[in-house]
């Protein structure tokens, strides 16, 4: 996690995803604190497959205890800026759990068959 001054300056990060490719962790996350809400972030995952993630649950469990702890509150309203984009309502409910909502959109649906042979 890289913890940056202003939302411009996350929104601006322009990685070389076939560097970040070869570093030894599942992702990058940008953050910093957000014009219009708590904190802004972006997450980049370029070692498994995904350059950018639109809106990234999983990298909000670890920003939210950041940001609550920094900002003295927990509950935040978060958004992750990459191009698609989201925004999250997160609640730190104890040391060991959260709770962050959001709205979704279906953009894929399918079925998968997997034979017994």
């Amino acid at each position: 996690m890289l913890v940056l001054d202003n939302e411009d300056q996350v929104r601006n990060v322009s990685p070389d995803f076939s560097l970040l490719a070869n570093v030894e962790t599942r992702g990058v996350m940008v953050t910093a604190p957000g014009d219009e809400v708590d904190f802004v972030s972006r997450f980049f995952a370029p070692a498994v497959g995904i350059e950018e993630d639109p809106v990234t649950g999983s990298a909000h469990t670890m920003l939210v205890p950041y940001w609550s702890g920094r900002l003295d509150k927990r509950s935040l309203e978060a958004r992750q800026i990459s191009e698609r984009g989201g925004s999250l309502s997160c609640t730190l409910l104890d040391d060991e759990r959260m709770e962050i909502t959001g709205q979704a959109c279906t953009y894929l649906k399918g079925e998968i068959n997997i034979s017994d042979k």
